[in-house]
C-alpha cells in the first residue's frame, strides 16, 4: 500500500531514536513521503539502508557524538531541512515512596540525571548543533516530540512530565530566537498511544506502583478519559510530524500541538 500523501521533495532530516517506537514510525513516514532520513540512535550501527535511510551511532547526551552525527549528516547531503527531536526516555517514580515498600520506585539523582539527560540536555545539544548550520541555509524545522504530560502533569512520572515541559519552554524559546532565521520550531505532545516494544513489564509494573493500582487496572478507562473513545495510533503521530516537516505547515511555530484525541487530566 502507498502511504505517501505529502512530498517532502528529498527534504534532509534527521530523527533521534528513530529505531524504534514513536521514532521508527516517523522514520517510515519520512521515507513513504520521499525524505532523506538520518536515524541517530545508541542501537545502530552507522551505514545505509535498503529502505534508504542512513543510520548513525549517537549519544544525545554527548556533545562530541550529537556534533559528528550532525557533521556525517553535513558531508553526506550538503545541508539538513529537519531535525526531529524524538529521542526520550520514561521512568515511573514517585516523589516519595510513602508506603516504603518498593523504594526502587522512589526518584532519586540516579533517575533524575537520566531523564534530564536524555530528555532536556539531549534536545537542547541537537537543535544546537543543526542550528549552527539551519542559520546559514536561512531556512529549517526543528520538531521537538513533547508530551500532554509535560503541561497536564502526570502521577508517578513527575520528572517525565517536568523534562517534558522543558521541552515545551524550548520550543517557545527557541521559535523566537530563529524565526528570524527562517527555521521553525513545533512541538508535538502525544497521549496514551497503542503499545510498542518500549512498553516494558517493568515499566507496567512501575507505573502501576507509583498509581497504587494493579497492571491490570492500568489503562482500563480510555473511553471515559478519552473523547474519542480509543488510544493513538503511532502512524497518525507520524503523520502529524511529517506535516510539521513538510512546507504545508509554513507558518506554524513557536507551539505545541496535542494529539491525544481530546484526552486532558481536567
Amino acid at each position: 500500500m502507498n502511504t505517501s500523501w505529502i512530498d517532502l521533495n528529498q527534504k534532509i532530516v534527521i530523527v533521534t531514536g528513530g529505531n524504534s517506537g514513536i521514532g521508527k514510525h516517523i522514520v517510515q513516514r519520512l521515507l513513504d513521503n520521499n525524505a532523506n532520513v538520518i536515524v541517530a540512535d545508541l542501537n545502530v550501527e552507522n551505514g545505509k539502508h535498503e529502505n534508504g535511510s542512513y543510520t548513525v551511532k549517537c549519544d544525545v547526551t554527548n556533545k562530541e557524538s550529537v556534533e559528528a552525527m550532525v557533521d556525517y549528516t553535513v558531508e553526506q547531503f550538503g545541508r539538513v531541512d529537519a531535525l526531529v527531536n524524538n529521542a526520550g526516555v520514561n521512568l515511573p517514580r514517585l516523589l516519595v515512596d510513602v508506603k516504603g515498600e518498593q523504594p526502587k520506585y522512589e526518584l532519586d539523582e540516579s533517575d533524575f540525571d537520566f531523564m534530564t539527560g536524555v530528555n532536556v540536555k539531549g534536545p537542547f545539544l541537537c537543535a544546537q548543533a543543526v542550528s549552527r548550520h539551519m542559520v546559514k541555509q536561512e531556512s529549517g524545522v526543528i520538531v521537538n516530540m513533547t508530551s500532554e504530560a509535560g503541561v497536564e502533569g502526570s502521577s508517578g512520572q513527575s520528572c517525565y512530565s517536568a523534562s517534558k515541559g522543558a521541552l515545551n519552554g524550548f520550543t517557545r524559546s527557541w521559535a523566537k530566537e530563529l524565526g528570524k532565521y527562517n527555521i521553525r520550531v513545533v512541538g508535538v505532545a502525544p497521549g496514551i498511544n497503542e503499545k510498542t516494544g518500549l512498553t516494558t513489564d517493568s515499566y507496567n509494573e512501575a507505573l502501576a506502583y507509583t498509581r497504587n493500582v494493579s497492571v491490570e487496572e492500568l489503562g482500563t478507562n480510555y473511553a471515559s478519559s478519552i473523547p474519542l473513545g480509543r488510544v493513538g495510533q503511532l502512524d497518525e503521530i507520524a503523520d502529524l510530524a511529517n506535516y510539521l516537516v513538510s512546507d504545508h505547515s509554513s507558518y506554524i511555530t513557536g507551539t505545541t500541538i496535542n494529539i491525544s484525541g481530546g484526552k486532558s487530566r481536567g
